[in-house]
């Protein structure tokens, strides 16, 4: 075979490779995080709802989250924090899973992160 013919083989053997592990991850590629900060009298807190989550809300947004939760007196969410990375990047991360309970005076407010937001799995609560 010529060099030419090797380097292509290669390349698309590569090529299938990688789109395996798309295709055997899935959630990989598509989960996203959306942060949003919970504010009462008494103190605030930064929680993550997935994209599966929140296309449950109505609407989607900060708005159908206060409803959803007067609706329902209570809601249970990953809250969110700062955390070092590995490589010593501060990312926002899942901490622990906590219960929300509905108030008089709550709001909910979209909450954009300058750092990497990290997507909540089984293993957030072990860490």
């Amino acid at each position: 075979m010529s060099q030419t013919s090797n380097r292509l083989l290669l390349g698309i053997g590569l090529a299938g490779l990688i789109l395996e592990g798309v295709v055997n991850h899935p959630a990989l590629a598509t989960d996203k995080v959306s942060l949003f900060k919970v504010i009462t009298v008494r103190d605030e807190i930064l929680i993550g709802l997935s994209s599966d989550e929140l296309a449950h809300v109505e609407g989607g947004n900060a708005g159908g989250i206060a409803k959803e939760l007067a609706a329902k007196g209570s809601m249970s969410v990953w809250q969110y924090g700062v955390r070092k990375a590995e490589a010593g990047a501060l990312e926002q991360a899942p901490l622990r899973k906590v219960g929300l309970l509905a108030s008089e005076s709550v709001r909910v407010e979209p909450y954009i992160s300058p750092l990497k937001v990290i997507p909540m799995d089984d293993d957030s609560a072990k860490k």
